[in-house]
């Protein structure tokens, strides 16, 4: 009688038709398809990204883990290589000439903050001050100054400091005047709200820190003024 377990064409055939019994796996094989299956697995880890990897770390083989680390290390670099490419972190000088280039042509996902200004102005230095400090907080925020009249040629003074806002090359905001940024009691943490608000900047700040100025204020003055119970005893005494 022939062995159903033997490898040879026949029983392949007659196992196909059902005649006989599929054939039994050896244990050895057992572990071998295991491995295998680990294998297939292990395979797919470049298209997996950094959190699949954690996430399935635990089925790769130790044989693997060398490969995925190295792999782990190159999507790394790429996603910061990524990070990296929209940093600034400076307040940078440009010309009339860089205007269409560093303002108008930013790329995809750039918002940029222009300071017109000119010198001898004290409100201009203060928010040039501001906004270098401001560069380096958002970083993913390119910032930008210019003497005005080499952007727009007969920018009339009276209009500085001007803050112009764009993404993508659109402007979005623009802020236009001393009036407009309050003089020189502009604090640092002021210009970042009111640049927040256009979506130049995602700031940490829970609240507007010149409505905490504006209510200090109304809170001193209240507090000098005579309560309705003293104005009355006030008036009994005359």
């Amino acid at each position: 009688m022939q062995d159903p377990n033997e490898d040879t064409e026949w029983n392949d055939i007659l196992r196909k038709k059902g005649i006989l019994p599929p054939k039994e796996e050896p244990k050895d094989d057992e572990e071998e398809e295991l491995a295998l299956q680990q294998q297939s697995v292990v395979k797919t880890y470049e298209s997996m990204t950094l959190e699949e990897l954690e996430e399935n770390e635990d089925e790769f083989s130790e044989d693997d883990e060398a490969a995925i680390e190295m792999y782990r290390q190159k999507r790394l670099a790429e996603w910061k290589a990524t990070q990296m490419k929209n940093i600034f972190g400076e307040l940078d000088e440009i010309s009339g000439q860089d205007y269409v280039k560093e303002v108008n042509k930013a790329g995809d996902g750039i918002w940029v903050i222009l300071h017109l200004y000119k010198q001898g102005i004290p409100l201009c230095s203060l928010i040039n001050q501001h906004l270098s400090t401001l560069a380096r907080k958002f970083p993913q925020t390119k910032f930008l100054k210019s003497i005005s009249t080499t952007c727009i040629p007969n920018y009339p003074d009276r209009n500085l400091p001007t803050i112009f806002v764009y993404f993508e090359g659109e402007m979005k905001a623009q802020f236009i005047g001393p009036l407009v940024f309050g003089g020189m009691n502009l604090k640092v943490e002021e210009l970042e709200w009111r640049l927040s608000e256009t979506g130049a900047v995602k700031t940490d700040l829970e609240e507007n820190p010149k409505k905490q100025i504006e209510d200090k204020l109304m809170s001193s003055i209240r507090s000098t003024l005579p309560t309705r119970k003293d104005s009355d005893s006030e008036d009994e005494d005359y």
